[in-house]
């Protein structure tokens, strides 16, 4: 078994961060999750729960392929809970492919930065378990490092959505204030579309 953690700081909101992370993909930087499909969703208590499966696409090198198989889409369950009173959202996602020979449980939590509520505090942990195959601790450390590259690329595509939203907040801001304006002046008549006495 391998366990690995992270901490990150995004220098915005927690209102922002959680509303990018279900925006997160597609995205350029990681292509390779090419489906989402909301299982269920409800609220209890004011907490957002969802459950999600996850579709993606997994290049394992020729070594591993001899040894896992060779899966073209793999698939992980994803279950989550959105508290807005107190700035918290956890997603808890396990791997269903491949998970008679492997486990793959991470948890990501995004809460409001303790010290400044301007910023959001993302922690990330994932527990790898290979067993019954040949070379697991080599597997394990192989997918360690594998979700350790992915979390970077995943912090640079929430940066990314968080960019889309700005510009969306921009120009809807734009083109509200475009249409007040309008809305609020006087209306001009032309000379030439009087009618004549």
């Amino acid at each position: 078994m391998k366990i690995w953690t992270s901490e990150h700081i995004f220098c915005h909101p927690w209102e922002t961060v959680a509303q990018a992370s279900w925006r997160k993909y597609p995205n350029p930087m990681n292509p390779n999750v090419v489906a989402i499909d909301v299982l269920e969703r409800d609220v209890k208590n004011g907490i957002l729960h969802s459950r999600r499966l996850l579709s993606s696409k997994w290049v394992f090198p020729g070594w591993a392929r001899k040894i896992l198989g060779s899966e073209r889409i793999c698939y992980a369950k994803e279950n989550s809970t959105v508290d807005p009173t107190n700035r918290i959202m956890t997603l808890f996602t396990q791997n269903l492919t491949f998970c008679h020979l492997m486990s793959i449980d991470e948890r990501l939590s995004y809460t409001a930065h303790p010290e400044d509520p301007s910023k959001t505090l993302l922690t990330q942990e994932a527990v790898v378990t290979v067993r019954g195959v040949p070379l697991s601790s080599y597997l394990e450390g192989f997918l360690t490092n594998t979700i350790s590259l992915n979390a970077n690329k995943g912090r640079q595509a929430m940066e990314w959505v968080i960019g889309k939203l700005n510009a969306e907040v921009h120009d809807l801001t734009t083109t509200a204030a475009k249409n007040l304006h309008v809305l609020t002046s006087p209306p001009t008549v032309q000379a030439s579309s009087l009618p004549e006495c």
